[in-house]
């Protein structure tokens, strides 16, 4: 009975260690990825024969740029004509400027909104509450110039500056003229759909949000 049970356990013992060895055998080699004749350090992981990497670092690998959109992600890569030198990979956004400009935009879209009610409903216009509202959207952009390190942070921050400056011109205008009315109550649904200026503002911010959620400085004509 011993010798029997002792015979079972090898057997038991040689089908495992017949596994494993199987296993370790079918176990996909460490790869390296290298990209243009450059090694990388890029981690790869291989599912059903497919070999996968983090799309993040094929964008720091390629100079390329990630943005994530509501319903995709577009990586795009630099291409560079034959013969031609590599494209420098552009300067990224400091995380802590775009944080605070990124508040700043929040708080002018209050600033706007609640000017906007003074256009639409024709309220009088009692205390101080708009010099508030630009007050506090003026402190916020002073945080985000202190936030500026880089040379993209400076040049973002002065379209972020060119926004305030918009929206403090046409905030200024609609309560001059709401104050130069007195007690004329008019209601216009549709005014600030049909006020160019305004457009511009609103059109600038959207851009400068999506410009900082990217990471990456560029330019638009909305906010010069």
């Amino acid at each position: 009975m011993n010798r029997l049970s002792h015979l079972q356990y090898f057997v038991l013992l040689g089908f495992v260690l017949s596994i494993a060895a199987v296993l370790l055998a079918q176990r996909a080699p460490n790869k390296t990825l290298v990209v243009n004749g450059k090694t990388t350090g890029a981690a790869i992981v291989q599912i059903d024969g497919r070999s996968y990497v983090d799309i993040e670092t094929l964008a720091q690998i390629t100079n390329g740029i990630v943005t994530v959109e509501p319903n995709r992600i577009v990586l795009t890569i630099p291409v560079s004509e034959p013969g031609a030198a590599p494209l420098p990979a552009p300067e990224r956004l400091s995380k802590n400027f775009a944080s605070a400009a990124i508040a700043e935009l929040a708080g002018m879209r209050e600033w706007r909104g609640a000017i906007g009610i003074i256009l639409t409903y024709g309220v009088p216009v009692v205390g101080t509450w708009p010099q508030d509202y630009r007050n506090r959207a003026e402190a916020d952009l002073m945080q985000a110039a202190v936030a500026a390190s880089t040379a993209s942070d400076q040049d973002a921050l002065g379209l972020l500056r060119n926004d305030f400056a918009n929206l403090a011109q046409w905030a200024s205008d609609v309560v001059a003229t709401r104050q130069a009315l007195n007690a004329t109550k008019t209601v216009d649904p549709n005014i600030m759909q049909n006020d160019p200026a305004l457009a511009k503002i609103a059109d600038c911010s959207r851009f400068l949000g999506t410009m900082l959620v990217s990471g990456v400085f560029s330019d638009n004509a909305s906010c010069h």
